[in-house]
């Protein structure tokens, strides 16, 4: 309970964020989500229907087991439509949370920085509290962070991939660059790679893919939760330093005397 994610004055236990995407059914849905243990999950205002709360419904879930909603823009491929979808949720999902997506590109589904910048300093100056998705670029972070992003989330491969952490020198880079929480977004494919992540120094995970299409989305959910743990109780343990050479584990102060063997040939 000492050790919780603060970002912009808004507090969660949970280092785990998780979407809402590509289950193959409502339970399945609701069952991983629970596992996660995430407090925080995202939709895709562009995917599905904001009016649609009632009993069955995917909102209908959420609001049912006390999830914080994020809606985010996906899908998104220029400034103004970022800036309309997030105000179009916020009209109707009643919050001012919103993961911003520009997408620059529909292959690689990178994002368009220039336009990112933009997006952010259009919405915080409408009071919205804007957690961007951007690429592992330590500059663009401190842009976002400059027009009053209260975190950053950058890539740790392309959307979808599961590739896990292709860059870690770069994001390590990033979070030593800006002052604000990190969380690492996309590319994620299983714990282990959660678990590098927070071992890097992230102060949390966002993640779908890599759950919601596991043979057992559950089972999945739940290493996802325990990856998280594990790596960011190792990061505030502090690993030790690696070495080139062996080490022995046991002291070599008081060593019993070797002593030449009664069966020694002549």
């Amino acid at each position: 309970m000492d050790d919780v994610l603060e970002i912009g004055g808004r507090t969660f236990r949970s280092r785990l964020f998780v979407g809402t995407g590509k289950y193959p059914d409502i339970e399945t849905t609701r069952a991983a989500l629970k596992a996660s243990g995430a407090e925080v999950v995202t939709v895709a205002v562009r995917r599905i229907n904001l009016g649609d709360t009632g009993r069955g419904s995917l909102l209908g879930m959420l609001a049912e087991e006390g999830f914080t909603l994020l809606p985010n823009t996906a899908a998104c491929y220029t400034a103004e439509d970022a800036i309309r979808t997030a105000r179009l949720a916020r009209e109707a999902a009643g919050t001012d949370l919103v993961k911003l997506e520009v997408i620059g590109d529909p292959k690689t589904l990178f994002p368009d920085t220039e336009a990112l910048v933009e997006a952010a300093r259009v919405l915080v100056k409408e009071g919205f509290f804007v957690m961007p998705y951007t690429n592992d670029d330590p500059i663009v972070a401190r842009k976002l962070v400059d027009v009053g992003c209260p975190c950053v989330m950058p890539l740790g491969a392309p959307i979808g991939s599961g590739l896990g952490i292709r860059n870690p020198h770069n994001l390590q880079i990033l979070m030593e660059t800006v002052k604000v929480p990190v969380i690492v977004d996309a590319g994620v494919g299983t714990a282990s790679d959660a678990a590098v992540a927070m071992e890097l120094g992230a102060h949390g995970v966002l993640m779908n893919t890599a759950i919601a299409l596991a043979r057992d989305p559950v089972a999945m959910a739940t290493a996802m939760r325990l990856g998280v743990e594990a790596g960011r109780l190792a990061y505030r343990a502090g690993r030790m330093a690696p070495r080139r050479y062996a080490n022995a584990s046991s002291p070599l102060d008081g060593l019993i005397a070797s002593t030449p063997s009664a069966l020694s040939i002549e």
